[in-house]
């Protein structure tokens, strides 16, 4: 297994081209998956995502990446899903009228309750609820980018690291064991997203992942 390889997944929507560059400028090497096979030799998986639920799960289904990601995650091994690709690791999102997602976690996706303009498009602060080696460098409350409509609601309330506020408080950042997940785009969140990721990867370099971070 090449520790320096990451497979990012490509369902045909996700924001691939400014994830690549993120990584290969922090020094990995990003392989681009778009089918079933190819992600075995990765050290780590991320899941970018822009687009609608319902698009997601189609193209994951459709390519068989949709189990290539349940399987990888079931192994234990890191896993890192951006925007989308966090929600999605849910069971169900209201988004669309409704669609079933991958069920990876008990929770709901809906629609964000603000009385802000939406889409939530812009920098905002990530503010941290419980102590993560995913944000060593990064002070508590600095600003990533985000752009989304709605936010997940985990069934299990310790699985989430971070919060954000927009008009009401939602959750930005979440881990269980080998799983990270953010609302926010790392790769568009300059200094503090390029540390996001590099935390990140060390971690699952590490070995640390396997066996959560949250404390």
């Amino acid at each position: 297994m090449d520790t320096r390889t990451v497979a990012v997944i490509d369902y045909g929507a996700g924001n691939l081209r400014s994830v690549r560059s993120a990584l290969c400028s922090l020094g990995y090497n990003a392989l681009i998956v778009d089918s079933a096979r190819g992600a075995a030799e990765a050290q780590a998986m991320i899941l970018p995502g822009v687009g609608a639920a319902a698009d997601t799960m189609h193209n994951l289904v459709r390519s068989g990446l949709a189990q290539t990601v349940i399987d990888w995650i079931a192994a234990g091994r890191p896993f890192l899903g951006i925007c989308m690709g966090m929600q999605i690791l849910f069971e169900y999102s209201d988004e669309g009228g409704g669609q079933k997602c991958l069920g990876v976690f008990p929770g709901r996706v809906v629609k964000l309750p603000t009385s802000h303009k939406v889409p939530h498009m812009g920098w905002n602060q990530v503010h941290y609820r419980r102590d993560s080696a995913l944000f060593d460098g990064i002070p508590n409350d600095s600003n990533f980018y985000f752009i989304h409509s709605y936010v997940v609601e985990p069934e299990d309330d310790e699985m989430i690291k971070a919060t954000t506020e927009y008009s009401a408080q939602f959750c930005s950042v979440i881990n269980r064991g080998a799983v990270v997940a953010a609302q926010f785009h790392p790769e568009k969140s300059g200094a503090v997203g390029m540390r996001f990721y590099e935390n990140f990867l060390s971690l699952a370099a590490e070995g640390r992942l396997r066996h959560g971070i949250s404390t």
